[in-house]
């Protein structure tokens, strides 16, 4: 009975690895039929060999076998001089006629007597030994010659060297020689010989398979890509929400302080031996701990954040907080925050994103936003509120430089700041006087006490920023 279920389809190769790999005992090369059927033309069914994406590899693996196998081998010629090139074959029967050549292997006959050649007078013949030699090397009954099996199986059409494939070759007495011999037809590394023996050997060794080698992964090593790549995610998820650097000045194996990310994942190595096993035996390119996994793995965290925030605002009304500055690479920087009503009533702000611009003029910071919105299907229309900080751009009457007062006002006080703050003593002198002044405000009851109440505080100073104008900055 036909089975008309739809072929099962993987989405990508870890999809493949996770269901399951092709059957350790399916058929592992080819098998002789039972029937006495002929190879012509039109005795090869239409199954591809190659696997089609749309097919997984065993359901392709074992129709192509069922298909070789319909191939009654005993049927093919042997005998290398009178045999068919396999480039007068069919297109679509080359590969079928190649791997069932193959499961029959060279054409090596011990015979009881092989004919003498006579060269110059002197008779030779064909050596069986060299077949223990040479068991690439094939025999001729009917001609008399040698020939090359895997040169007869993948050799280009027309052929670069005859004298083993087409002719064959006879000069017993010269053939060690390096201009005309085995020798010479078997050539360099990468002669026409040798790369048919590659694929001889590639095609007759079913492990080496794709598909073979593929499956050979293990459960036990899928686990252990799995807990690598879990220990690394769960390392930078600790870093990202702790706010914590990654990175170290000297990330190597010999320094005393590798960075973050390094020491967390040491840490989980201390406390599971799973963890310190697979790190410690994992291979060179998937140890699943290199920087560009770890900014990969942040990228990720940070866009399912991003699409968490984009579902509680919904299609709720919003506005937006932006600010730029400067990163430690003097590169600018612009930090947009989601202000919203959640669907309890209470007003959120959410940190959104932050991102590089060329400049902070209008018109590149409305392109950004605009852009950012637009990807993470936040309606413009929406946006109630906008607040943007751009008091380091004002100029002239608006700038505090302009008005005499506060110009005066700053600079003393930075100057009185900078006289209290250089000497310990001063500073201490200081924090005693405004102890004593809680003191007595207290026993007054001008103030309250209570858990965290009335701290004594460091001097802030007053810088050219707009953030210098805090009231912090001149009251102690």
């Amino acid at each position: 009975m036909t089975d008309h279920r739809k072929p099962k389809r993987y989405k990508n190769l870890l999809s493949w690895f996770t269901s399951g790999a092709p059957s350790s005992d399916s058929v592992d090369g080819i098998r002789s039929g039972s029937g006495s059927r002929n190879v012509t033309e039109n005795s090869v069914n239409d199954v591809p060999l190659n696997p089609s994406p749309s097919i997984p590899l065993e359901e392709c693996h074992n129709e192509r076998i069922e298909r070789e196998e319909s191939f009654d081998v005993s049927s093919l010629e042997r005998d290398p001089g009178i045999r068919r090139p396999i480039c007068k074959y069919p297109l679509n029967e080359r590969d079928n006629i190649q791997r069932a050549y193959v499961v029959l292997g060279p054409y090596q006959p011990h015979l009881s007597f092989y004919p003498l050649s006579f060269d110059e007078g002197q008779g030779r013949k064909f050596n069986p030994k060299w077949f223990k030699e040479w068991p690439w090397l094939e025999y001729s009954a009917e001609l008399d010659k040698a020939f090359c099996f895997p040169c007869f199986l993948f050799d280009s059409y027309p052929s670069h060297h005859l004298a083993f494939t087409k002719h064959g070759f006879q000069g017993w007495k010269n053939i060690m020689s390096k201009k005309s011999g085995i020798v010479y037809h078997m050539g360099g590394i990468n002669s026409p010989h040798n790369i048919s023996m590659h694929k001889w050997e590639s095609l007759r060794n079913p492990s080496k398979h794709i598909e073979r080698v593929i499956s050979t992964q293990s459960s036990q090593e899928i686990a252990d890509h799995r807990l690598r790549l879990i220990t690394t995610i769960e390392s930078v998820r600790l870093l990202a929400r702790q706010g914590c650097a990654f990175r170290a000045h000297d990330e190597s194996v010999n320094s005393s302080n590798g960075g973050n990310f390094n020491a967390v994942v040491d840490s989980f190595a201390r406390m599971n031996m799973d963890v310190r096993r697979v790190l410690q035996n994992a291979p060179g390119n998937a140890k699943y701990i290199s920087p560009l996994m770890q900014k990969q793995i942040l990228n990720i965290l940070g866009n399912k954040v991003r699409i968490k925030i984009q579902e509680e605002v919904g299609d709720a009304k919003f506005c937006i907080l932006v600010d730029e500055a400067v990163d430690v690479s003097n590169r600018e920087q612009m930090a947009i925050i989601l202000r919203f009503v959640d669907c309890d009533g209470f007003i959120r702000e959410r940190f959104f994103k932050v991102l590089s611009v060329a400049d902070t003029c209008s018109q590149t910071l409305k392109d950004e936003i605009s852009k950012v919105l637009t990807q993470y299907d936040l309606q413009v229309e929406n946006m109630c509120g906008q607040g943007f900080d751009g008091a380091s751009n004002m100029r002239g009457e608006f700038n505090a430089k302009g008005v005499h007062d506060i110009w005066e006002f700053f600079s003393t006080l930075s100057l009185i700041v900078n006289f209290v703050d250089s000497s310990a003593k001063r500073h201490s002198a200081l924090r005693v006087i405004r102890e004593e002044e809680i003191a007595d405000l207290v026993a007054t009851g001008a103030l309250e006490t209570g858990r965290g109440a009335n701290q004594t505080c460091t001097l802030q100073p007053a810088r050219a920023t707009r953030w210098g104008s805090h009231l912090r900055s001149f009251q102690v």
